[in-house]
């Protein structure tokens, strides 16, 4: 007899979200030298992190105000059925006071310039690129896992070694 499994629940870029953050291995990261924290999910927070702190190093400080969010269990803003990749750990939002749902042109072209060549390299998708409604406050994984997996790989940023007991 076959076991019973719950339908899978995605966010919007297909990865597996739940309203208990445990269950898809959300977990807290600090971004170097600023003073915030970040729930992500850990199967991309190599990225993210890395990403948020050269956002902070090279485009704008990340203030430790209450303004920068990761992990949230919700629909995308305006859905009633779509989880937001804020479900999944999979997005984060930097500074949002200073770049408000809706808003564009809050940076600088250098900054946008700089914006875009980090998401590129991170395999991530910027708000501020979206065809409709502005989010320039918003990053999000844009790759499977397993190319997230292969581009952590690739730009050595894995954060644990497996120990074998060989």
């Amino acid at each position: 007899m076959m076991k019973w499994q719950p339908s899978l629940v995605t966010s919007q870029n297909g990865w597996p979200a739940c309203k208990d953050p445990n269950e898809i291995g959300v977990k807290q990261y600090a971004i170097a030298d600023s003073g915030v924290k970040l729930r992500c999910a850990e199967k991309v927070a190599p990225l993210l992190v890395a990403f948020a702190s050269q956002f902070h190093e090279h485009i704008e400080a990340i203030d430790d105000g209450n303004d920068d969010w990761g992990y949230c269990y919700r629909e995308i803003r305006g859905s009633q059925t779509v989880l937001s990749n804020h479900s999944s750990g999979t997005a984060i939002d930097l500074n949002a006071t200073k770049h408000p749902l809706g808003a564009a042109g809050t940076f600088t072209p250098v900054q946008v310039a700089l914006i875009q060549a980090l998401c590129k390299k991170y395999g991530i998708q910027w708000g501020g690129d979206y065809k409709g409604r502005k989010d320039e406050m918003h990053f999000e994984i844009s790759l499977d896992e397993a190319k997230t997996a292969a581009l952590i790989e690739k730009l050595g940023l894995s954060t644990k070694k497996e120990k074998t007991n060989a």
